[in-house]
């Protein structure tokens, strides 16, 4: 298994960008300014998957998620020196990073489909209540920019536009938002164990607009030690075109389109 920790960074679970010194006030921010954590778009949300809110005053200082802010496994719902949080539906959310421009958080795996309610509070202070739309499952796929999709060997590198993969090569791809899972996720807990999404029937990977076949998929899951980061353990089809578009997903919606993976 590839070392996930340089990939948190990538998969922007980390660290993005924050704005400038802070102005003391209630925080800032829309609708528009909230979006899935993988894609950087709005929309695709659903429990045990990552979401972003951009503003301002959102925090009055720089701190990213640290294994001193993780308890016996527990995720926390608040960061060492940053005094804020993040509800939805009444939950607390939890953090993963958190600066004057931008907050990271994992969406309660508890909740339940169907409306939902956004709110962050810093020091007291609260912004807006936003209203999102929660789906059972919203599958993204994380990417390194625009275009292309984060993929791994089966032997742990990156897999890149100048470290392609070959057909017929196996491959790790990483995504958010794939639905509930046997067993379970725990909320606030980081899975020790590798966990299987329910509906694998109708998972589908797509290449090109062609559903591989569904035996090529050796795992999609959650990743153990990761919580909110699922993977697609996927044998590429031996005629498997150069740098294919690719989605994932089920019957009833895949991932974004125009995202492309290094194949040679």
């Amino acid at each position: 298994m590839v070392r996930l920790r340089r990939l948190l960074a990538v998969l922007g679970l980390a660290v993005s960008f924050a704005a400038g010194q802070p102005t003391p006030g209630a925080p800032v921010y829309t609708a528009a300014s909230i979006a899935n954590s993988a894609a950087n778009v709005a929309g695709y949300y659903s429990p045990n998957s990552f979401l972003t809110i951009y503003g301002q005053n959102l925090a009055y200082v720089v701190r990213a998620i640290q294994p001193g802010d993780i308890h016996a496994g527990q995720l926390p719902i608040a960061l060492t020196g940053a005094e804020i949080g993040v509800i939805i539906n009444l939950i607390p959310a939890n953090l993963y990073y958190a600066s004057p421009g931008q907050v990271n958080v994992l969406i309660p795996p508890s909740l339940s489909p169907g409306p939902a309610v956004v709110q962050l509070q810093n020091q007291g202070l609260y912004g807006p209540a936003i209203k999102i739309v929660l789906d059972a499952a919203a599958p993204v796929l994380f990417q390194s920019d625009a275009t292309t999709v984060i993929a791994t060997h089966g032997n742990g590198p990156v897999v890149t536009a100048d470290a392609p993969a070959q057909a017929g090569e196996v491959v790790v791809l990483y995504a958010t938002g794939l639905g509930a899972t046997s067993p379970a996720t725990l909320p606030n807990q980081i899975p020790t164990a590798a966990a299987r999404i329910i509906d694998a029937v109708d998972f589908q990977v797509v290449l090109n607009g062609v559903a591989v076949d569904p035996r090529l998929i050796q795992y999609a899951g959650v990743t153990p030690g990761y919580a909110g980061l699922y993977q697609i353990n996927l044998q590429l089809p031996a005629d498997c075109p150069p740098n294919p578009e690719i989605q994932i997903g089920y019957s009833g919606g895949l991932s974004l389109t125009g995202r492309f993976l290094p194949v040679k």
